[in-house]
């Protein structure tokens, strides 16, 4: 029997969406206030959510189960199968020492603090967002920054800030186009909209990242390296969005960035080296090392050697990142799970959509063509440059997961819960709470985007959920439909950093486990901050700007 989705239970929506926000807020609580273990406090939240799910919103019990276990097939591929390989990776070069000659090449670069930050986690991180995505520029930068010395919460809060601006169009556009093809929003247009609100954020992002790490004066010390960086990002993530397309607008601005950085710190260097690695103002800031001593001076070719795995990384994320890539390996091996008892026996109702709507679920097993296993064979690669044997490899991929098992369960677990808030329609009671604010729906549909975001782990999910309720109340309100499906993914960006699988993504490559809560409470207010700036961007867009509307061509 098809079951079909209530919005509101009660009769009232504001009684009905705290029932619907109750499994996220029993896992965030669990993790902010309670102290729990991430891996405790999700199956909380997903517990929560069943119950909700089945006795509030009546959806029967199997399928329910059947929607969770859904979301846990989807946390294990692709989610945690990037987590387990980059950490992989990571503990290959740290154990032959060749870390530790990359880290003293950045600081041959710069010592200063600051600018490995904005060349690590703004710039390098950027690039691999647009090249691969879902979690990987968060695994990737907070490893590095771990392994510069920085703190584990200096290193993980600041990852997770750093990776917003880029996630539009991260994955090769992989938000934008699926907005386009589900929702029916043309790709040129929205590219071009969302290309003209980010670039923005992009220039604001490295500023606000430092004086989140040093504070305002230290941040006002390097405001020439920050334009640079930020600057030249943001003019091409506008020239890119707007005239070529979504797929390669990372790519293409986070090399620029990178180059133009390294360029401007050949003629250019700040006046006062900055070498705290903790936090501005956090006293009780846990230190991984103290790195006070000037940087050892190693040969060109032991350089090389000590960069060469993460360029092969580089290269293979690139390669499995593009489409041909994917559908080539997909070809050869990528079965789809039907899940018997869910599988078109929800159907979404109006005003969510236009007419009824079965949700399909298929889970597709792309093992050949998922980020993780380029990342697989880059440490594999990488690993037998290094001239480590084939026993070695498999040892430490063995200690590897060990380390990370409880990390994997809680993205299991928490995937698992946002596709049962997805199938069950809470998330959409939340939604439309949002979508009944009338004059005021520009800032509070942006926060939609960003509450997509926040409970899916995805700017794409996050598309894919709101995007339809974005084009239907825009239309009613006589709003531009593609403003706000912009505003849909422009918002979400800011949700990237709170969202539970990124945190647990930041704690597991920093090794600082069973600390997601205080990550958490560290991002939180940088996250509903900027959400709200982008909300006031898009309102001023709507009512004072609209001219910004118009598709340049």
């Amino acid at each position: 029997m098809v079951w079909q989705q209530i919005y509101d239970p009660f009769g009232s929506m504001w009684m009905s969406s705290l029932l619907a926000a109750l499994p996220v807020v029993v896992m965030l609580a669990g993790l902010g206030l309670f102290h729990l273990k991430a891996h405790i406090a999700a199956a909380a939240g997903l517990v929560t959510a069943l119950l909700v799910a089945v006795f509030v919103y009546g959806m029967p019990a199997g399928m329910a189960a059947n929607a969770a276990f859904l979301g846990a097939l989807m946390g294990m591929l692709p989610i945690g199968w990037i987590v387990l390989n980059i950490i992989f990776l990571h503990q290959l070069t740290d154990q032959n020492g060749s870390f530790k000659v990359l880290q003293d090449s950045i600081a041959g670069i710069t010592e200063d603090r600051r600018l490995q930050l904005l060349l690590i986690a703004f710039a390098f991180g950027a690039f691999f967002e647009g090249a691969a995505g879902f979690g990987t520029p968060v695994a990737v930068t907070a490893s590095i920054l771990i392994g510069l010395g920085f703190s584990p919460l200096a290193a993980s809060g600041l990852s997770l800030i750093a990776n917003t601006a880029p996630v539009a169009f991260g994955a090769l556009g992989s938000p934008i186009i699926t907005l386009s093809k589900v929702h029916g929003y043309d790709l040129m247009e929205v590219s071009s909209m969302i290309g003209r609100q980010l670039p923005f954020f992009s220039l604001l992002v490295p500023f606000w990242l430092i004086w989140a790490f040093a504070g305002r004066k230290a941040m006002l010390e390097i405001w020439p390296a920050l334009l640079v960086t930020g600057g030249s990002f943001a003019i091409m993530q506008f020239l890119v969005s707007n005239y070529i397309g979504p797929e390669l607008v990372d790519v293409i601005a986070a090399v620029v960035s990178m180059f133009s950085l390294v360029a401007f710190l050949r003629v250019w260097q700040p006046r006062r080296i900055y070498r705290s690695v903790s936090l501005k103002g956090r006293p009780h800031d846990e230190t991984a090392v103290v790195p006070n001593a000037a940087p050892t001076l190693h040969s060109r070719s032991a350089v090389i050697r000590a960069w060469t795995p993460w360029a092969i990384l580089t290269v293979f994320v690139f390669i499995w990142g593009l489409p041909p890539v994917k559908a080539f390996f997909d070809g050869w091996y990528a079965p789809k799970l039907v899940i018997a008892g869910l599988h078109e026996l929800v159907e979404k109702m109006p005003p969510v959509v236009t007419t009824p709507h079965k949700e399909s679920a298929i889970y597709t097993l792309s093992l050949l063509s998922a980020t993780g296993t380029g990342i697989l064979l880059a440490a594999i690669v990488g690993g037998l440059v290094m001239r480590y044997r084939p026993a070695a490899l498999v040892t430490t991929f063995a200690q590897t997961f060990w380390r990370v098992r409880y990390s994997l369960l809680t993205i299991v677990l928490m995937l698992a819960l946002g596709s049962l808030t997805r199938f069950s329609g809470t998330d959409t009671t939340l939604g439309l709470t949002f979508a009944n604010t009338g004059w005021l729906y520009p800032f509070f549909g942006t926060l939609m985007g960003w509450l997509g975001v926040a409970l899916t782990g995805s700017d794409t999910a996050s598309n894919v959920l709101f995007g339809g309720m974005q084009k239907v109340a825009a239309e009613q309100l006589g709003l531009s439909p593609n403003l706000m499906g912009a505003a849909n993914s422009s918002g979400g960006v800011m949700g990237k950093m709170i969202d539970a699988q990124s945190i647990v993504v930041a704690s597991t490559a920093t090794r600082w486990f069973n600390h997601e809560g205080e990550i958490l409470r560290y991002v939180f207010f940088h996250s509903i901050a900027l959400a709200c700036l982008v909300g006031l961007f898009v309102t001023l867009q709507a009512y004072v700007f609209p001219f910004t509307e118009m598709v340049v061509r």
